[in-house]
């Protein structure tokens, strides 16, 4: 039987189509991905892909193999979450998921404090605006700005985190201060190029605008800020981000905003790990602070 590495390879190569892709995925080179791949096919007998254009197709035994190398990986990730959940010591490393921003502005004092209070916990954090499975061990505990739909995780909400309407001090002494909502719209907004929540927001609070309203648009949040600070329009920043910029004005005339909520999730056996609930606990108490 081949050890689980190898199967760890080929399954990677399966979903992800190419070698080239499972390298950047896996983090391991493609000439060893692809050896990994041979030595499976030579302890099973079997062929494994066959050679397209795009890269490599699965022949009907390497598709057969597929549900077994998940099954394979998901239990290898449960005994890896027993062992760490049941670990009693308060000493090792935590892996922390957030949001970019929130990575960016709000965690870092954050995790100073944690880090000044338990020394002997080191973090890992991983800023990512894409969604880490838990359960696989991708993270320990992630915070997020929804509610998480896996119902094998434990979720709890830790607060959440206010919108403020923004510009640049340099772009409001440009072009004037609104003083009405009817002022407001004849400003420059920043908008996102694919994503439509700030369309939805205006349109909930009665401004019906389209992605042309907005003369510049991007996806990418903590450039969305930058754009902003450089007076590119006005902008939704978090709170957090935007009070203490001196660069950034808030604008107060839409009192409506909504604030995005925090949830704080773990895979259930971290919970009993002293060392993951003392960071779950710092979490939580920094947000409700």
């Amino acid at each position: 039987m081949p050890d689980w590495s190898l199967i760890r390879s080929f399954l990677a190569v399966a979903e992800a189509g190419s070698l080239s892709a499972a390298a950047r995925t896996t983090g391991i080179s493609q000439p060893t991905l692809g050896r990994h791949v041979q030595a499976v096919e030579a302890a099973l007998g079997v062929t494994l892909f066959t050679r397209v254009a795009q890269g490599l197709a699965l022949t009907e035994a390497g598709r057969a193999l597929v549900p077994a190398a998940r099954a394979m990986r998901a239990a290898a990730a449960e005994l890896a979450l027993t062992a760490r959940g049941q670990a009693a010591g308060i000493e090792g490393t935590v892996r922390i998921t957030a949001s970019r921003v929130v990575s960016h502005a709000i965690l870092p004092p954050i995790l100073a404090r944690l880090r000044q209070s338990e020394p002997g916990i080191q973090i890992d954090l991983v800023p990512s605006d894409t969604t880490e499975n838990l359960l696989f061990g991708e993270a320990d505990i992630a915070l997020r700005m929804y509610r998480p739909t896996q119902g094998d995780l434990v979720a709890r909400q830790i607060g959440a985190v206010p919108l403020g309407l923004y510009a640049a001090r340099s772009y409001l002494d440009r072009r004037g201060r609104p003083a009405t909502l009817d002022d407001l719209m004849h400003h420059d907004f920043i908008g996102q190029d694919r994503m439509d929540q700030i369309i939805r927001v205006m349109r909930a609070l009665g401004m019906e605008v389209d992605r042309s309203f907005f003369p510049v648009r991007c996806d990418d949040p903590l450039t969305y800020v930058e754009l902003v600070r450089a007076g590119c329009g006005l902008g939704g920043i978090l709170r957090a981000v935007g009070d203490p910029d001196p660069a950034l004005e808030r604008i107060d005339l839409v009192a409506d905003l909504p604030s995005l909520p925090v949830w704080l999730t773990a895979a259930p056996r971290l919970r009993q790990s002293p060392r993951l609930r003392r960071v779950w606990d710092a979490l939580a108490e920094a947000f409700a602070a």
